[in-house]
């Protein structure tokens, strides 16, 4: 269900539409450095990052397209936490197929850690939207925290799911899941709605905007908040987490390239492991008529 005006009358009238089910997707804009960059008061210069939307992101956003395609009355909306500048990004879902979206940014958020401040301001979206279903990946590419979409569904009181790598609509109460456990384990469940769920990479194939969409996305509403407008403050965005320190790791290794064919460099790296004391012996053969080596080392104490 979603609310909107009619004043075409002259009078303002509040319109309400049902839908079958609503989906909330969470994005991100991550930030990727250049192959070549610097790092600096705790942080990377900004002329070394280019902004995207997050690879994870994708996933969930071509999944909920799809359930819009394969069911009717279903409303799909985007959020995002970000300055405006993300706002490129987050028409770029607009124009993979999601219907509208909701910007959240004050200048209070300059600087705070999304781990602690996404999850309270993504909280009052919630509230505010009302969602059947809240999807979002796995994690971002930047921090890697990976505890967004958990974190949401402990604060709003929804069932989850977590690490998602197929999903069905049973019907407007359930959902059934596929999700990936460590060490290469699977496992089917079906989840009570409303819920959370966190999208894994290659659920599916992510469909690239056309031009058509990217258009179209021009169109579509975006509504941007403040934490005002959420009814939050500052004093809500208590951050456990501190930035300590960033900096380009030093290696305490060399290494060393050997050129060469097959054979001859495989000769010079059992003569190395030999002389570093790294190997109690190292020998080597190469296969007849082919650039196939065969090495045998022992490492000793290693």
């Amino acid at each position: 269900m979603w609310k909107n005006w009619d004043c075409s009358q002259g009078i303002c009238n509040k319109i309400t539409y049902f839908t079958l089910m609503k989906l909330l997707v969470i994005v991100r804009e991550v930030a990727q450095p250049d192959d070549d960059f610097t790092v600096g008061e705790g942080s990377i210069a900004e002329e070394h990052l280019e902004y995207e939307l997050n690879e994870w992101d994708e996933y969930a956003v071509e999944a909920a397209v799809q359930i819009a395609e394969n069911h009717t009355d279903v409303e799909t909306v985007a959020a995002m936490v970000g300055p405006e500048r993300a706002e490129e990004t987050l028409r770029m879902s607009l124009a993979k197929g999601l219907d509208r979206a909701v910007r959240v940014w004050d200048d209070k958020l300059e600087g705070v850690t999304s781990v602690a401040s996404e999850p309270r301001i993504l909280e009052q979206i919630v509230a505010d939207e009302d969602p059947d279903l809240v999807l979002c990946g796995v994690q971002a590419a930047d921090d890697t925290f990976g505890t967004t979409g958990v974190s949401l569904a402990e604060s709003v009181g929804f069932e989850h799911a977590a690490v998602v790598t197929e999903l069905q609509i049973e019907d407007t109460d359930t959902i059934s899941v596929r999700r990936e456990l460590e060490g290469g384990l699977q496992v089917l469940t079906d989840v009570a709605l409303p819920a959370v769920v966190t999208i894994q990479v290659g659920i599916n194939e992510p469909r690239y905007a056309s031009l058509r969409g990217i258009r179209q996305a021009q169109q579509k509403d975006i509504t941007v908040a403040s934490l005002a407008d959420l009814g939050l403050s500052s004093r809500d965005l208590d951050n456990p987490l501190e930035l300590a320190a960033m900096y380009d790791p030093t290696s305490e290794s060399t290494t060393e390239f050997f050129d060469g064919s097959p054979s001859e460099t495989a000769g010079k790296l059992a003569t190395t492991l030999r002389e570093i004391g790294g190997a109690e012996w190292a020998t080597f053969s190469l296969s007849p008529n082919t650039d196939v080596v065969s090495f045998a080392v022992s490492l000793g104490n290693w």
